[in-house]
């Protein structure tokens, strides 16, 4: 990223400790998703700036501030933190940690970063509770589950009522038949590129998740075959996000 833009940019992907109280009260949260298109070559001088950043932010006690990272099998490393309001995006965040380090010191760290990507984008998602389908209670982090496959499901603006109420058919359907893959359901929100419901699913292993597709579409059957048209029918397009939780590279604050 931009040194310039450090404050609109990678800044605005994070989050406030504040926030995260109240997270799980609501039947939706809004993130606010900041991704770095990485170069392949500069991968590891990448997740070195990264390490010394969060390293930096234990190291000085930054509190006011936490991220979860996704990096992906495309060389997309994505951050992602829980907002209220959008003009919590205006707060400088970093602000403890700049004055700690030293401007000079900390303008330097993001520097090193901008010369490792491509490119990077920054836009909005909410997670919806009542259409997504954990049984035991939602939770973005299930232990022992670090591999993510999230399927974005493009649909134009005259079908999304459709789109809202096939995703509510499968909820029914998941939950009658007592499924084991379990999922969460975001919606695009502002600055994404196009408007989508994204399905998350946690998995132990890329293996781990072909295990749990191949049992659930056994488990569902015919019926989830008619469902799966009818969502064929309305959406425009798909992509897939696939990779790894990175707990080395997330900073969660105090």
């Amino acid at each position: 990223m931009k040194t310039k833009h450090i404050f609109n940019t990678f800044l605005c992907a994070l989050l406030f400790v504040t926030s995260l109280g109240i997270a799980q009260e609501k039947t939706s949260q809004t993130y606010w998703i900041h991704e770095d298109h990485v170069k392949p070559s500069m991968l590891a001088e990448y997740e070195a700036v990264c390490k010394e950043l969060v390293m930096q932010c234990k190291k000085h006690g930054v509190d006011e501030t936490s991220w979860l990272t996704l990096a992906t099998n495309d060389f997309t490393y994505a951050y992602v933190g829980p907002i209220d309001k959008m003009a919590d995006l205006d707060e400088n965040i970093f602000a403890t940690l700049s004055e700690k380090m030293g401007k000079e010191a900390f303008s330097k760290l993001f520097q090193r970063m901008d010369k490792c990507y491509t490119d990077h984008v920054d836009y909005i998602i909410s997670l919806d509770k009542d259409l997504s389908y954990q049984p035991s209670g939602i939770n973005q982090m299930p232990e022992g589950q670090m591999y993510r496959n999230n399927v974005r499901y493009y649909i134009t603006p005259e079908n999304y009522a459709k789109a809202n109420e096939i995703a509510k058919k499968y909820k029914k359907l998941f939950t009658e038949k007592g499924s084991k893959m379990y999922y969460r359901v975001y919606r695009s929100g502002f600055g994404a590129n196009g408007t989508f419901f994204m399905v998350a699913i946690a998995a132990e292993s890329p293996e781990d998740y072909e295990r749990m597709s191949m049992e659930n579409r056994k488990l569902l059957g015919e019926e989830g075959a008619k469902l799966n048209q009818e969502l064929l029918a309305v959406m425009t397009k798909m992509d897939v996000m696939q990779g790894w939780m990175r707990a080395d590279l997330s900073y969660m604050g105090k």
